[in-house]
């Protein structure tokens, strides 16, 4: 595990999880081979994951999730927390609407620290908005700041950041928003 990076998932979840990627890999018909490739994760990572012998880091699971053209939510059980380097978030809730997916999310960010997130599939949006704190988050070449009642949306098929500036945790929803594939 990449130094800073943390687990994302209870251990119980993580088996979930695993048992999960392995069905939605086989019904695309990719080999995990090849999944591991398109996620940029090492294969002996993707079959620790699908054991459920392996607890992956957040933005492992988005990885995997991109490579799969799927919400992130597709590979877990409703109600998860799960933690990033810096990013703690919940999910609320999850909307199917026709062409889009959503995922509603509590966000917490302890102040002072940062994360680095992959890119998603094309085409998936992310709009968070703050409740205390002051957040910075887009795109790592341009993030956005956003402090108390304010709100920022980005591109998330690109690298993007999170961050807590300042002295005070980040308390903000988070709002991703997945275009359906036509895969």
């Amino acid at each position: 595990m990449r130094e800073g990076a943390r687990p994302a998932l209870t251990e119980g979840a993580a088996a979930d999880v695993g048992r999960r990627v392995r069905e939605l890999r086989e019904r695309q018909g990719v080999s995990l081979s090849e999944l591991a490739r398109r996620a940029r994760v090492g294969k002996a990572t993707l079959s620790g994951l699908e054991a459920g012998t392996r607890n992956p880091t957040l933005e492992t699971l988005q990885s995997v999730a991109a490579a799969l053209d799927l919400p992130l939510t597709h590979l877990l059980s409703a109600h998860t927390s799960l933690r990033g380097a810096a990013v703690r978030i919940e999910v609320l809730r999850v909307f199917d609407d026709g062409p889009v997916t959503y995922e509603l999310c509590h966000m917490r960010i302890p102040a002072g620290l940062s994360q680095r997130s992959p890119a998603h599939q094309a085409g998936v949006t992310e709009h968070a908005t703050v409740f205390a704190g002051v957040l910075q988050a887009g795109p790592v070449d341009a993030p956005l700041r956003a402090g108390p009642g304010e709100h920022v949306e980005w591109a998330a098929d690109v690298p993007h950041t999170y961050a807590a500036l300042g002295a005070d945790d980040v308390l903000a929803s988070l709002l991703i928003r997945y275009p359906v594939s036509s895969t």
